[in-house]
């Protein structure tokens, strides 16, 4: 399966280790990913997938906000509605849990259908997520 996941960290910095480890557990089970930079990427090439993968980081600390770039890029890429997706989300705060449920409101805005959703604890846990795509 061809999948995209789409790295969006609070702020503009290198892809985080956990999104490298959850690529390399779907690698792993034999599928074809692509790892996309929300703050680089523009988004037209997400049709082309046959699933979509966010993951985020919570803004703050507080109040389950998310980057600004993930609206755009979802946005920017037409036709996704109907694309199996999933939202990850790595636990930073105690309200992660209202910051995975916005990630997935706005997923669900543009028409993808978020069948799995999973806060990611350590880059070993994420690992093992990857595995169970697909499977």
């Amino acid at each position: 399966m061809r999948i995209a996941v789409i790295s969006a960290p609070a702020a503009r910095k290198a892809v985080p280790d956990y999104v490298t480890a959850l690529a390399k557990g779907m690698e792993s089970m034999g599928h074809r990913v692509d790892v996309l930079d929300a703050w680089t990427e523009d988004g037209f090439r997400l049709p082309g997938y046959e699933y979509i993968v966010v993951t985020a980081e919570p803004v703050s600390l507080i109040g389950g906000k998310l980057p600004e770039v993930i609206p755009k890029i979802l946005a920017a890429g037409s036709s996704l509605g109907g694309k199996k997706s999933a939202a990850f989300l790595k636990k930073n705060s105690p309200f992660t849990t209202k910051a995975l449920s916005n990630l997935m409101r706005a997923m669900e805005k543009e028409g993808m259908l978020v069948n799995w959703s999973d806060i990611i604890l350590s880059p070993a846990q994420a690992e093992f997520l990857g595995k169970r795509i697909g499977a």
